[in-house]
């Protein structure tokens, strides 16, 4: 799984944080990071969390092959 945050849109409402804390932190009092490529175990935290966000900055893809455009 691969996340990306648009960190020009996010406004600091951490709700990714309490929803998936293992994924999103704020540093400070409005800076968020987070680990771009979570385990797949966190997946439905992560889905819930980008569901969450008020400003929709979170977008979720995939690693796999077919994201990258290979064929087996």
């Amino acid at each position: 799984m691969r996340i990306v945050v648009d960190l020009n849109r996010c406004q600091g409402y951490a709700q990714c944080v309490y929803l998936a804390h293992e994924v999103f932190r704020l540093s400070g009092q409005e800076a968020l990071t987070y680990e771009p490529n979570p385990d797949d175990e966190r997946r439905l935290q992560v889905e819930r969390a980008a569901m969450a966000c008020p400003v929709q900055a979170i977008v979720i893809g995939r690693l796999d092959g077919a994201e990258r455009g290979e064929t087996s």
